[in-house]
């Protein structure tokens, strides 16, 4: 009994953690009673579902998967159903005329019972495709527009508006808490603040058209257009994140000197970071340095390189470093609910003793931060929400521009515009000053082709998050116009970087470079010149 319950704990420890549960995973799917499903919503104890082509609402049960009643839909191209907890709301987008093109959205209140239309509005948008109830005002979405609206049941005035999260935005539904958005294109539901309409996360769609979904007080319901059936998925299951897409690469990186001369190169020092095994890559076998004349040193934030010295380079002589790697790469989306993160206080002392120092990168004491920290975060103390918040005020007050240098952080917010690592120094600086760790990480990255060379490279920003631990955040990838497009830098690490460098910013070894750095002394007029670069390989897998 004892070696079956042994084995048993084992086989719990070693699922692979890309297979455990996450936002957005089916739990159960059944085929829809109709052929062009649209609207969805939950009663308490039925789903409905509106069909466009039979101008119906059916009324189903989620647990037996069957159909307890038909209704006639108030007009003649049902979209977006709620529910109000008395009675169903559908949005039409043909204002009760079946005329093609006439786009002149009426919103109708519904007896769930007989299908007797009880008031009439007139929609806030002429496209209103979702619907959604917040227990006090409706909700829709219009993709024409891309927008999303909160409006009165009385008259269907609009009480705010936001930018929808993507420009297919369909399906929409409350939670008591947030929204869900659910997209028809990039096949992905959103959760939205109804405060500001940001998107908080994101979660592939069960389908390749989803449109209606609901939310039942556990689960969210999404129906899908295409493949005609209902998916019952997880939500806030209490996995933090979800690893998938995962590639196999080959990873050499060089760095070159070669002294054109006239005069001597007569000593130089190179140091190529090395990765390490991380949530978003796994480090396949030994790491491989040429020339094997090669130490390894670690630098005050526990980074290790491998130092090369080279002595007496003469005019017309090259040296050349390099580091093969093997490697698994793979794309991890962090789920955070605001709510279930931490304070300040829960960040672990030894975390924020290193990483909220300041040095002449940051100048987190400067008044260019300072000011900027007190517009973008206030008087707000949710480690989430200030990084968020601060995320927004560079997505509103800079641009991405390669200008040349990396100019402290005070200078770059003043000028308004920067790299990526400009952004990352601003980034750090202004949530050091808010009083949340910051980190940058550095990396190599896949141009385009499985098989490319990277001498561009890429750097961002990791945050403490207490409860969720350190966060990727891009504050230069998210200079997006979209909702969607701008939180998809705010926890999410791509498949196409190999992160080779983790520091505080300032090392003994790299300095404030990453991937790799150099330094030398040499005789008068010597002309000596450095390139560093990535070439990445495809690994097929064996089967």
């Amino acid at each position: 009994m004892k070696k079956i319950i042994l084995t048993c704990i084992i086989a719990t420890l070693i699922i692979p953690i890309n297979l455990l549960a996450y936002t957005g995973e089916i739990v159960k799917e059944f085929a829809t009673p109709c052929n062009f499903p649209t609207g969805l919503t939950f009663d308490g104890k039925y789903l409905w579902l509106a069909d466009r082509h039979d101008d119906v609402l059916i009324c189903i049960d989620p647990e037996s998967e069957k159909v307890i009643r038909r209704i006639e839909s108030p007009a003649y191209w049902p979209m977006g159903l709620t529910w109000d907890g008395e009675a169903l709301w559908n949005a039409d987008i043909k204002g009760g005329i079946p005329l093609s093109e006439n786009y002149a959205g009426k919103i109708y209140r519904i007896n769930p019972a007989d299908g007797s239309i009880l008031k009439t509005i007139e929609a806030p948008t002429p496209s209103s495709r979702g619907l959604a109830w917040d227990g006090k005002y409706l909700w829709c979405v219009d993709n024409s527009s891309d927008k999303i609206f909160q409006f009165s049941t009385e008259d269907g005035t609009t009480i705010k508006e936001f930018k929808a999260p993507s420009s297919e935005s369909r399906g929409i539904t409350f939670d008591g808490k947030y929204l869900w958005i659910s997209d028809r294109i990039r096949n992905e539901i959103y959760m939205v603040s109804p405060v500001d309409g940001s998107v908080i996360i994101i979660t592939e769609a069960p389908g390749p058209y989803t449109r209606g979904i609901a939310f039942d007080g556990e689960f969210l319901w999404a129906v899908d257009y295409q493949t005609r059936k209902i998916y019952k998925l997880k939500v806030n299951d209490g996995e933090k994140f979800r690893k998938y897409k995962t590639k196999s690469y080959k990873v050499t990186f060089r760095h070159q000197i070669k002294n054109y001369g006239p005069g001597k190169l007569i000593n130089a020092d190179i140091h190529i970071a090395k990765p390490i095994n991380r949530l978003n890559q796994e480090i396949l076998s030994d790491i491989s340095c040429e020339p094997k004349a090669y130490n390894l040193v670690t630098d005050k934030w526990g980074q290790k390189t491998a130092h090369f010295n080279i002595k007496n380079l003469s005019a017309g002589e090259s040296y050349e470093a390099k580091m093969q790697v093997n490697l698994k790469t793979s794309c991890v989306r962090y789920f955070i609910y605001p709510e279930k993160v931490g304070t300040l206080k829960d960040i672990p002392s030894e975390i924020k003793s290193k990483y909220l120092e300041d040095n002449e990168k940051y100048q987190i004491t400067h008044p260019v931060i300072k000011n900027a920290v007190k517009k973008a975060v206030g008087d707000e103390q949710n480690p989430y929400k200030i990084a968020r918040n601060i995320f927004s005020y560079l997505i509103d007050n800079m641009y991405y521009e390669m200008v040349g240098g990396w100019n402290t952080a005070p200078t770059v917010l003043e000028r308004g515009n920067g790299s990526c690592s400009e952004y990352t120094f601003v980034y750090i600086a202004m949530c050091r000053a808010a009083g949340l760790p910051a980190r940058y990480v550095g990396s190599v990255v896949v141009r385009g082709d499985d098989a490319s060379m990277d001498d561009v490279f890429h750097r961002w920003v990791e945050i403490y998050l207490p409860n969720y631990g350190w966060i990727p955040v891009d504050p230069s990838g998210g200079d997006r116009s979209s909702p969607r497009d701008q939180a998809q830098y705010f926890g999410f690490v791509s498949n196409r970087f190999l992160i080779t460098t983790q520091s505080g910013g300032g090392s003994e070894t790299l300095h404030w470079t990453y991937n790799s750095d150099e330094s030398w002394s040499s005789e008068p007029k010597a002309f000596i010149v450095s390139d560093h670069f990535a070439e990445w390989e495809p690994v097929e897998e064996k089967k």
